[in-house]
């Protein structure tokens, strides 16, 4: 497993979303761009080399689009002075962990704290459907309707209230060169007022078994520092860490 093919599954994520939300994917001067309409942004995809005149074109194109902000994906040994120049900010850094789906689903989850005892959350569930869903998570949730089928959706519901406590979704690419094998675990969060009762455990696992029934071998993940000490707990091993800066329109 490597960085590269960690940045490769971000760029297949980053395009699915794109593709099921009325986005696209477009290249200027070498490099790849993604238009997220959902969430109104454009990123930038993993560049070899930054220069501002590269990156102009695309941000015309970005403001043509509607785009409220720009975000770059990099990798860490490039170089984003010209970046700054334009007035791209320091953003948060992914580190990149990945791990074999044989050592995350072992952590099963499948019965948080509170199933049958004093808490209230019960376990993940797969779900196309989330009716509690609005605006660009509703949007994004068409692409585990998208064919062929490479993304699912799993989530936790207070038992005492029905009221969604926590989501992720797993990824496993169709097509994409290098990534055989090779699924990823994105967009897990688990609201405050509910976390370390086993939920973020369970999302996981639950969302691992789907993308290893499609023929995931290894999972990758881009954890922020602080989420890194969970997946490092659930069999996930640090490969590095990248950098991501971006600009408001």
């Amino acid at each position: 497993m490597t960085i590269a093919q960690c940045q490769r599954l971000q760029t297949a994520w980053s395009a699915a979303l794109a593709s099921a939300t009325g986005g696209k994917t477009f290249s200027t001067h070498g490099n790849t761009w993604v238009w997220l309409p959902a969430r109104r942004e454009l990123a930038l995809m993993f560049p070899s080399s930054v220069s501002a005149s590269a990156v102009r074109p695309a941000l015309a194109e970005g403001v043509r689009l509607g785009a409220a902000s720009v975000r770059a994906w990099l990798n860490g040994a490039v170089d984003a002075v010209e970046l700054r120049d334009l007035g791209f900010q320091p953003s948060w850094q992914p580190w990149w962990m990945a791990a074999p789906v044989s050592a995350v689903v072992r952590y099963d989850g499948s019965a948080p704290r509170g199933v049958g005892g004093s808490g209230h959350d019960g376990a993940a569930r797969l779900t196309d459907e989330v009716p509690d869903y609005s605006g660009p998570l509703a949007q994004e949730l068409r692409v585990v309707r998208s064919q062929p089928r490479q993304a699912w959706h799993a989530v936790s519901r207070s038992a005492g209230t029905g009221n969604i406590t926590g989501a992720a979704y797993s990824f496993y690419p169709s097509g994409v060169a290098g990534l055989r094998g090779l699924g990823g675990i994105h967009h897990l969060e688990v609201l405050p007022d509910h976390q370390r009762q086993g939920l973020a455990t369970s999302l996981v696992a639950t969302t691992a078994r789907r993308a290893a029934a499609a023929g995931a071998l290894d999972l990758a993940v881009n954890a922020t520092p602080q989420g890194s000490e969970f997946f490092a707990r659930r069999g996930f091993t640090l490969l590095g860490r990248g950098k991501t800066v971006s600009l408001q329109l």
